[in-house]
């Protein structure tokens, strides 16, 4: 069995769980294949056989590949969703940074993540993804995100109109800093912390939620994923932010903009304990009434 890993880098921290995982890995005789740039940031303190095998693009992740391990927060297993594509390769986050909501398996449960992928005693969550069509290149070939896509002012310039219709009818103008279209993966993300609501991840749907709008009228709202969103933005800078995930372009009010569902989705892996409402209610400490903590 073929396992990728993927990291960002590590603190000194991580060291002895990231040693722990690959004893483990060669314990059950997998072989990892490691993000190269994170391979060469471990190599000084991680003994590493002459044969290991590392990749460094989408292209190096092949059919052998069966499992892609993320190690960090959810901005890094984000990252991988450029990677794995369309392949259909399964991703298991294991939390190294804070929140969680993506990566929620702890570093606490490694032992328990190699056995299950042995074992293949896991649950897969299937999640959609958001893909962006525009009128100039943009993203290279990964034009889709599986959180959110937004459209946002570039600097501190007055607020930006942006006028948003779905499958060609008009919806609103949004007079507003930006615009957040989140799958219900992404609802947890940047949406939520603009106001936005949490979606269950099965839940055929977008999140359209303005960032600090103008009328206070305005709120968010769900609407059925098998809509196309499209877009014309406005303002009095000519150019304006464009985000998939963590991935920006600079665009100018020229360039059109929809998006819609994408063609595929990814699988995300959890331990069989672990589902959407316990994440919720571990995360955000629903239930949990610290003014009466250690009362009868």
């Amino acid at each position: 069995m073929h396992v990728a890993l993927y990291s960002r880098g590590f603190v000194k921290e991580d060291l002895e769980d990231i040693r722990f995982l690959l004893e483990e890995l060669n314990r059950q005789e997998i072989t990892p294949v490691i993000f190269e740039p994170f391979y060469r940031e471990l190599r000084p303190h991680v003994q590493f056989y002459p044969e290991t095998e590392v990749f460094s693009q989408a292209e190096d992740l092949n059919q052998r590949i069966e499992f892609l391990v993320s190690l960090g927060g959810d901005g890094t297993l984000l990252d991988t969703v450029s990677f794995i594509r369309d392949k259909n390769i399964p991703v298991m986050g294991v939390n190294f940074g804070r929140l969680g909501f993506l990566a929620s398996i702890g570093r606490n449960e490694i032992h328990e993540v190699v056995d299950s992928l042995i074992s293949r005693n896991y649950v897969v969550d299937k999640r959609t993804l958001i893909h962006l069509d525009t009128s100039i290149p943009l993203f290279g070939n990964v034009p889709y995100a599986l959180n959110e896509f937004t459209i946002h002012k570039k600097d501190t310039s007055a607020m930006v109109k942006i006028h948003t219709y779905l499958n060609g009818e008009f919806l609103n103008t949004y007079w507003a800093d930006g615009l957040i279209v989140a799958t219900p993966t992404g609802s947890t993300g940047y949406s939520l912390s603009c106001g936005g609501p949490i979606v269950f991840p099965e839940a055929a749907s977008f999140v359209i939620t303005p960032v600090a709008p103008h009328n206070l009228n305005v709120r968010p709202i769900i609407v059925p994923d098998n809509n196309i969103i499209s877009f014309e933005v406005e303002g009095r800078s000519d150019q304006f932010l464009c985000t998939l995930d963590s991935r920006m372009e600079v665009i100018d009010n020229r360039v059109q903009l929809a998006v819609k569902k994408e063609d595929f989705s990814i699988s995300l892996l959890r331990l069989n304990e672990g589902n959407f409402l316990h994440t919720l209610r571990n995360k955000l400490l629903w239930g949990i009434d610290t003014r009466n903590a250690g009362r009868k």
